[in-house]
């Protein structure tokens, strides 16, 4: 146990620079901020969520006190005692600073963020470009200041300068409701910062480039002549108009290829509901082709995990495609159902896992569109397989 705490000594907490979180054993961390500015943080684990707590700064805290303060905290929770509740009800936040309030407020939102990249990138966006704020008391943020932060990227990263002003407001409203602040938001766009700041004209939409429909059943004859798994991967991913990561992480207890169903968990759903996927005579063909050892259906290197996001996008390159994007595959079916056939719009659309309708509406089309479905997916299989 000696060996877990007290790893910091007081020359080391004065040379300690790099940001970022320092332990020094028994749930007691030195927090150096992007300023450099250094504060306590108690942090622990409770019904499987990260909690993190701030407790002084270091100015205020000595290392002694510091590890007497962890020491009554894992007392506390050895009780069974709430501890953020019981540290925060008798006194006021040791640390009101733009950078404590912005970490509260991620980790009690994170639950809610089902993407692991949006949630890392909320973290990265303001310790990144809202540093020169980061130790400010979160009630003396002003519009000047913000500004400060914005306008360097204003022009040459428009869609991060949108989401750190986004991202900067809601962390001060979360403020102000705390009462840790008053007045207005100095980030709020509409009759704030939309006078003082340009206007960001915002280009065309960009879509996936996709291959014309006509060019597909050529396609996946050269596509079918290659024998590396990527290339397998790409035709399973046009044959069911899924998904990149759909299909990459894929796995054989999904499949059940005697009723000639796919079901993707809605975990794995960009819209989190669970879709079944028909499976036509060729996805089946292909499925029992390829070995069935491992956990996923398309494996990488390592048998435990799945090929790369970009293997796809490489089968393509060596192609001599490039120009065409996998994703793109999805519009190119889009197009053949609604220019070449006369499936109605709603089963495309469902056949691409898109919402249609209402709720009560959707639970109906589930089942009954089904069959469908399948009549769809054996067509558009057929019309990849044509000479």
């Amino acid at each position: 146990m000696a060996k877990s705490i007290n790893r910091l000594s007081a020359l080391e907490l004065k040379r300690l620079a790099k940001p970022g979180l320092h332990p020094d054993g028994g749930n007691l961390y030195l927090c150096v901020s992007p300023k450099g500015a250094k504060s306590w943080r108690f942090i622990y684990v409770k019904s499987g969520k990260r909690i993190e707590l701030g407790i002084g700064a270091l100015d205020a805290l000595p290392l002694a006190k510091a590890r007497d303060k962890a020491a009554e905290g894992r007392k506390l929770l050895n009780e069974g005692v709430d501890l953020k509740q019981h540290w925060r009800k008798p006194q006021a936040i040791a640390d009101r600073s733009f950078g404590s309030i912005a970490i509260e407020h991620i980790e009690a939102h994170e639950p809610s963020w089902k993407n692991a990249k949006h949630r890392q990138q909320w973290r990265n966006t303001l310790t990144t470009y809202a540093s020169s704020i980061w130790d400010t008391p979160v009630d003396q943020v002003s519009v000047d200041d913000v500004l400060t932060m914005l306008q360097p990227i204003w022009f040459t990263k428009p869609e991060t300068a949108g989401r750190v002003r986004g991202r900067i407001e809601c962390v001060l409203d979360a403020a102000k409701v705390r009462g840790f602040r008053s007045g207005e938001n100095p980030a709020a766009w509409r009759g704030n910062l939309a006078l003082l700041l340009p206007g960001n004209k915002k280009g065309p939409k960009r879509h996936h480039p996709a291959m014309p429909f006509g060019e597909v059943s050529g396609f996946m004859t050269k596509l079918r002549s290659l024998s590396a798994l990527s290339a397998r991967a790409l035709e399973l991913t046009i044959l069911t108009a899924t998904r990149t990561s759909e299909v990459l992480k894929a796995t054989w207890s999904e499949f059940d290829l005697e009723a000639k169903t796919w079901t993707i968990p809605a975990e794995r759903m960009k819209a989190g509901r669970e879709h079944r996927v028909p499976l036509s005579p060729a996805a089946v063909s292909l499925l029992e082709n390829l070995d069935r050892t491992g956990e996923f259906v398309f494996p990488g290197q390592a048998q435990d995990k799945p090929l790369s996001n970009m293997s796809m996008e490489m089968c393509l390159r060596r192609m001599k495609m490039a120009h065409y994007t996998v994703h793109g595959f999805r519009s190119t079916f889009r197009d053949w159902v609604g220019e070449a056939t006369d499936f109605p719009r709603d089963v495309a659309e469902m056949a691409l896992a898109h919402a249609v309708g209402s709720a009560n509406e959707r639970s109906y089309r589930r089942e009954t569109a089904f069959d469908k479905r399948r009549e769809l997916m054996n067509a558009w299989a057929e019309y990849c397989s044509a000479d």
